[in-house]
């Protein structure tokens, strides 16, 4: 190759530079700093890859829907192909990483509504293998009730209308239950998946009786639902739980820092149903609030005993 082509000039320019940074570069003395901080790195690395997975999802919601224009005119619903495939991608990741099972998933009905309540982790991955688990046994899309937050998530709006994520209110989803959906809310919210702490599984309820008062409306059953080992898989540090309360009280901004992916057990335990008086009243807010007192109680006892 003849000197006057422009790569080898430039060669040319940087080689005394080479030359000077292996002369003074202590080459093990990077590789020892990489490998000190290569597990920290790591743990931070992996909810980006979790992210990426969703959005990958949602990417291919979108070219799905770009494929099916003509379809959807011919067919009752064109999005249970993607939603079956996106469910079998989710429950083999929950498979291999974590072991995933549910235990006493007969407890969720063929057929008709029912409420499930459940304890937020760190990131509800339970939940995705739950709404996996369900679509594929059962052939029922649990519609979710998922923070405000959600919504301004670039890319994302497609996702939630196939999977019927909303943060709605107690009138819409007290219609989705008489519509006869399955529908989960965890009533901590992003509060108690960011602040609980992770040895107690502490209920971040507060004084919301949001969901007992759907399930009165709707007169449903409440299934209670917990996933050992759900703060495990990703945690949050202390001191941001600490720095960072009073500012997701002010702001309701989630900017705790998550970290984690560790390849944890993950056993999700569906409680019995807990059937309510049908001639219940709805606007008795006394048994409403012990509803919300009842439901507590067992989810509490659910956390206790797993």
């Amino acid at each position: 190759m003849p000197n006057g082509y422009p790569s080898c000039r430039f060669f040319d320019l940087i080689e005394p530079f080479i030359e000077v940074l292996r002369q003074n570069l202590d080459v093990d003395y990077f590789l020892w700093l990489f490998w000190l901080f290569a597990p920290i790195l790591i743990v931070f690395i992996i909810p980006l890859i979790l992210a990426v997975f969703v959005y990958g999802c949602a990417f291919f919601l979108h070219v799905y829907k770009q494929r099916n224009y003509l379809r959807e005119a011919y067919s009752v619903d064109v999005w249970h192909g993607a939603r079956m495939t996106i469910a079998a991608f989710w429950d083999a990741q929950g498979w291999i990483w974590h072991g995933h099972e549910v235990i006493g998933l007969e407890n969720i009905p063929d057929q008709g509504p029912a409420l499930i309540v459940y304890y937020h982790g760190t990131l509800p991955l339970d939940v995705y293998y739950l709404i996996a688990k369900v679509l594929i046994y059962k052939r029922r899309l649990i519609h979710c009730v998922g923070d405000r937050f959600l919504t301004y998530i670039p890319g994302w709006k497609t996702l939630m209308e196939v999977f019927c994520i909303t943060s709605g209110t107690v009138e819409s989803c007290t219609e989705r239950l008489k519509e006869g959906n399955l529908l989960c809310v965890a009533p901590g919210g992003v509060r108690e998946a960011l602040f609980s702490d992770s040895d107690t599984y502490k209920l971040l309820w507060s004084n919301r009786v949001g969901f007992a008062k759907v399930a009165v409306n709707a007169e449903t059953c409440v299934i209670p639902m917990f996933t050992e080992n759900c703060r495990e898989v990703f945690r949050t540090p202390y001191w941001a739980r600490w720095l960072l309360r009073d500012f997701y009280e002010r702001t309701r901004i989630p900017l705790v820092p998550i970290y984690g992916g560790f390849p944890v057990k993950m056993r999700t335990y569906v409680g019995k149903p807990i059937k309510f008086d049908p001639n219940l009243e709805p606007e008795e807010l006394r048994n409403k609030v012990s509803l919300f007192a009842f439901t507590r109680f067992v989810l509490s006892y659910l956390i206790s005993l797993h």
